[in-house]
């Protein structure tokens, strides 16, 4: 099983009604990607970000389903041009020691396969975890 966590912090001066159909957007694909077993969107306490979002999804196919589909390039295309701080984390219970580096070669393949988005995300001031691109993890 692997949780997909994203938190953020919206730009100063986003206009609020882009903000909730951001939102609204991460929570439409949490409900149409088939692989998503369980998601959460909400407020982000505790920590530097305002937002947060997670997707419980099952192994590494439903993963680039959850990367490449539809519902979750429209987040992407609506929300990142809002965001001005990111930061993405995977929890797993795989025992594979390479599951962090195949997380990041996902991303990879989606930013290498589909250059707005990539643009999209250079476009953000902070962006750090295991979606940056060119993101090397390794296990410790």
């Amino acid at each position: 099983m692997i949780y997909h966590g994203n938190r953020f912090t919206i730009k100063p001066g986003a206009d609020p009604k882009l903000v909730e159909t951001a939102l609204e957007s991460l929570h439409n694909q949490g409900r149409a990607i088939p692989s998503v077993r369980s998601f959460v969107v909400g407020r982000d306490y505790g920590g530097e970000y305002e937002w947060g979002a997670t997707f419980v999804i099952d192994d590494l196919d439903g993963y680039w389903e959850y990367l490449v589909h539809p519902a979750h390039l429209a987040t992407d295309r609506i929300g990142l041009p809002l965001v001005e701080k990111f930061m993405s984390f995977d929890i797993t219970d795989d025992p594979d020691p390479e599951t962090g580096a195949k997380i990041a070669e996902l991303h990879q393949r989606r930013f290498d396969s589909m250059a707005d988005i990539a643009e999209l995300v250079s476009d953000i001031g902070e962006y750090l975890g295991s979606a940056a691109p060119g993101t090397a993890i390794t296990e410790g």
